[in-house]
């Protein structure tokens, strides 16, 4: 049954659309003699939807997209931008140009509306209705956020395939129905480790095409480890001048001016993608001290050289200098400035050569300093051992006793499990690309966990989830795409929808239907002996 709001909403967004779109689009449309269309019969609760929607009713016609369809939204900037969007998309995939808000040319005879429902918010921020109708798609959604997740879930409903056989111009045929949806967790997301090998602009910005399809969220960026330096601070040049020139297997490195990590930063912003930057510490800083040797712990610590091999746990910063603490405040501060989200990731693990009473004042102080410049601190779950509280987010990756001590503290917790969600761990023994030391990841074992109840921990004090990519055994996008897909797929899924509405077997029929989009989009992705992966036509 649709809730009486939800029927106001819905009434109140065909009258504006009468009101907006059909009048001024003028008689002329109408004297236009309309020739009758053949449309196939449709299952909207079939569609090959990723991430499974929270609700989808069918009513098996077809909202025939055409050249004879336009796109419009209120006066808000924002929903003219989606709009604009949804458009290009459509184009790329069809080759049709959809007008959008375009002035009455008397050819308009369906419409795509984009309508913002305040009274969705109650539900989520990401909530949103799609109503699919002969003539129209409305598309009623809480705010901007929650318009571009239901772009994403029409462009997925769009055919690869016109049925221009049975018409006389090009259409395809949209299932028709009703879909209400908004996620299970607040945070979805994906780390891309940069530091091991280093990924330019234009490759991240196509991944971040990727993810935004299928409704990830978040792209935790991992800036600095002992084998490269990423990102300009201005007041610590050597950091890149040295420290940025090197990685594993002894490639050439590089990494992002602060103009560059502006442009990552504005487009995963566009696909309503938060980015969060990492800078580990006071392990992994090996690149850091071979920057600059002041800040070396000495002690149990290496000695900084450039480090081109896999190894970990060897590094740490100095914890009782206060010149490495005026270092974090500019690293702090510069990056903040540049990263809108609420987020500083402060790594912590790994720091085998701290001793164990300097890394709790470390990151109890590195927290004071990340706070001092506006944002909430997020560590690796072994920052549990420090004084933490309820404003920190760890991120579980391995110790359930570190996730619980963070639960005991009041933090929030990204789940990270390395045996179910490393997308650095190979496929199966035949896998060209990762590591293995957390197990082998099929498709199947990377999908079937639940993030509610994994390791006891009640979904309260579960934030989200995360896929993070260490990137020690690629060197390359396509090695990066090899790892990532299919399986970052299951995990945007596990983060959508409710346990209820998954299925495996259910679920690896959808999948196999996700080829034509990734080989269009020129994805690497691993067929899986799992899938019955449909070929294109």
């Amino acid at each position: 049954m649709i809730h009486p709001k939800q029927l106001r909403t819905y009434f109140s967004a065909l009258a504006k659309i009468v009101f907006i779109v059909l009048i001024p689009l003028g008689i002329a449309a109408c004297s236009q003699p309309k020739k009758p269309l053949h449309l196939p019969k449709t299952n909207l609760k079939e569609a090959a939807l990723l991430p499974k929607p929270l609700k989808t009713v069918a009513t098996f016609s077809a909202f025939a997209l055409d050249q004879f369809t336009s796109i419009h939204t209120p006066t808000d900037g924002q929903l003219d931008d989606i709009a604009h969007f949804l458009s290009e998309k459509i184009e790329l995939k069809t080759g049709l140009r959809i007008p959008v808000n375009a002035a009455a040319e008397g050819l308009a005879q369906r419409i795509i509306y984009i309508n913002q429902a305040d009274s969705l918010k109650a539900l989520d921020k990401e909530a949103y209705q799609l109503y699919i109708n002969k003539d129209s798609i409305i598309l009623n959604a809480a705010t901007s956020e929650a318009a571009f997740r239901g772009v994403q879930t029409l462009r997925q409903l769009i055919p690869e395939q016109s049925n221009d056989t049975l018409n006389q111009h090009a259409i395809w045929p949209v299932p028709t129905g009703k879909i209400v949806d908004h996620p299970n967790f607040a945070h979805r997301g994906t780390m891309l480790d940069v530091a091991r090998h280093f990924f330019s602009v234009k490759e991240v910005k196509k991944y971040i095409d990727a993810l935004a399809y299928y409704k990830i969220n978040v792209l935790h960026l991992h800036l600095t480890d002992d084998q490269g330096w990423r990102i300009e601070i201005k007041a610590w040049p050597k950091l890149t001048e040295i420290g940025g020139q090197t990685e594993v297997g002894g490639g050439k490195g590089g990494f992002y001016s602060q103009e560059d990590y502006k442009d990552l930063v504005a487009y995963a912003s566009k696909h309503y993608i938060t980015i969060i930057p990492e800078v580990d510490m006071p392990g992994h800083t090996n690149a850091a001290s071979l920057s600059y040797p002041i800040l070396h712990a000495g002690g149990k610590a290496e000695k900084p050289r450039i480090r081109t091999d896999m190894k970990v746990g060897y590094s740490s910063l100095h914890t009782e200098k206060d010149t490495v603490y005026r270092f974090i405040d500019d690293v702090v501060r510069e990056i903040s400035a540049l990263s809108p989200g609420p987020y500083f990731h402060i790594g912590g693990d790994e720091s085998h050569v701290t001793k164990k009473k300097d890394y709790i004042n470390f990151v109890e102080r590195v927290a004071t300093i990340v706070e001092k410049h506006g944002k909430r601190m997020v560590g690796w779950a072994d920052i549990a051992a420090a004084g933490i509280d309820s404003t920190t987010v760890a991120q579980f990756w391995r110790s359930t006793e570190n996730a619980e001590k963070s639960i005991g503290k009041g933090a929030k917790l990204i789940l990270s499990p390395a045996k179910k969600a490393y997308l650095d761990m190979k496929y199966d023994t035949l896998s060209k690309h990762g590591l293995d030391w957390a197990g082998l990841i099929p498709v199947d074992t990377a999908y079937l966990w639940n993030p509610e109840t994994y390791s006891g921990i009640p979904k309260e004090h579960i934030l989200g989830i995360e896929a993070p990519l260490w990137s020690e055994t690629i060197a390359t996008l396509s090695e990066l795409e090899y790892l990532a897909f299919p399986r970052i797929i299951g995990y945007a899924e596990l983060g959508w929808s409710t346990p209820e509405n998954r299925s495996w077997e259910e679920y690896k029929e959808r999948l196999a239907r996700q080829t034509p989009y990734l080989e269009r989009m020129g994805i690497n992705y691993y067929p899986s002996p799992l899938i019955q992966w449909v070929q294109k036509e």
